[in-house]
């Protein structure tokens, strides 16, 4: 995959990481999720996803929502803190570290199936350290700009050395956030 589509998906998951660790299956996963959305704009997500406030109210009646249901509260879960963490500006602090930014380690794409002749040599698991950029990236990551956030990995591996462009297209990114 591109490093932008990488970034993206490694920015995804530190925005899904923290909230809510009891699974929607469980009772107290489902109050709290149903509690996070108790706004006009969580009950909104949860309108657009299937839940209905009289839906709701059976529930809160004792009857058990079905799996579809429990699937639906989640997304609307999922939507709403993604939106609120981008909003507050929490997922930008974190990644920015008070400006010391974050590093980043890059695995390459596995050459196991590319022709000897063909391979890059010497691939090897690269880290760079990240500052100043994440601003960008999480708007970026937010709108879905697959652009912005492909310009944003090619200025960090132009930092590597005279073979950055063996890691335009990564296996993998990790983040340590």
């Amino acid at each position: 995959m591109s490093g932008g589509q990488a970034l993206a998906r490694e920015i995804d998951r530190i925005a899904r990481e923290g909230g809510i660790a009891s699974p929607v299956t469980t009772t107290r996963g489902l109050n709290a999720r149903l509690r996070y959305l108790a706004s006009p704009a969580g009950r909104e997500a949860l309108r657009q996803h299937g839940v209905s406030a009289r839906l709701l109210r059976s529930w809160e009646a004792g009857r058990r929502p079905s799996a579809g249901k429990l699937e639906a509260v989640d997304a609307a879960y999922q939507e709403r803190r993604r939106e609120n963490v981008v909003r507050s500006g929490a997922l930008k602090r974190l990644l920015d570290n008070e400006g010391r930014g974050r590093r980043i380690e890059v695995y390459p794409v596995d050459q196991t199936n590319v022709p000897q002749a063909r391979r890059r040599p010497n691939l090897s698991e690269r880290s760079i350290q990240a500052r100043y950029v994440w601003d960008e990236a999480v708007d970026a990551w937010a709108e879905g700009d697959a652009d912005t956030l492909d310009d944003i990995w090619d200025d960090l591996i132009s930092d590597l050395d005279s073979g950055y462009g063996a890691y335009a297209y990564v296996g993998a990114l990790g983040i340590g956030a």
